[in-house]
């Protein structure tokens, strides 16, 4: 399955995969030189930590050109009066009687611990193309589901400050 992407992730993508290559990756190249002089490498702890971040490194090369290659470069609108990707949606969550301020993101800039929910979640998928006043039903599985409100809806644009995961 392809990965949808936004020009600003594609960018976002180049930029970290650049900066590795050329600077976190001599950064732990020399780390790992230095630390390989300290001598016998079966107890040296330094030598192995280091080793470890510059394969931790290769890897997140690796998965970032994987995206790259099996992207899909995409473009998400909605109408002014509907919900879409990077929208702040306030729900008023039934079971908690609570209000609950979320962003709609893309699944590679989810972020649940600061509110950004992927789109492809069962949230987020319930909440796309709904209006204010709406109540919808999230279900979350076979067994569970729960109901939201929408109160009020700020239509957002693609953010280049959140991070790729």
């Amino acid at each position: 399955m392809a990965h949808e992407l936004t020009a600003v992730e594609i960018a976002k993508i180049k930029e970290e995969i650049e900066h590795r290559q050329t600077v976190v990756t001599p950064q732990c190249i020399a780390e790992v030189q230095r630390t390989r002089a300290f001598g016998d490498l079966s107890e040296n702890d330094e030598y192995r930590s280091a080793k470890r971040e510059l394969n931790r490194n290769y890897s997140r090369i690796r998965y970032l050109k994987n995206l790259l290659e099996h992207g899909v470069m995409v473009e998400y609108s909605s109408d002014e009066d509907t919900v879409g990707l990077f929208d702040k949606v306030t729900l008023w969550d039934e079971d908690y009687e609570e209000e609950r301020i979320v962003t709609l993101v893309t699944h590679l800039r989810a972020d649940i611990l600061n509110d950004r929910i992927s789109k492809d979640s069962p949230l987020g998928q319930a909440l796309m193309g709904h209006r204010i006043g709406d109540r919808i039903r999230v279900q979350v599985n076979e067994n569970s589901a729960y109901f939201v409100t929408i109160r009020d809806l700020e239509k957002g644009e693609d953010d280049s400050s959140l991070t790729i995961n």
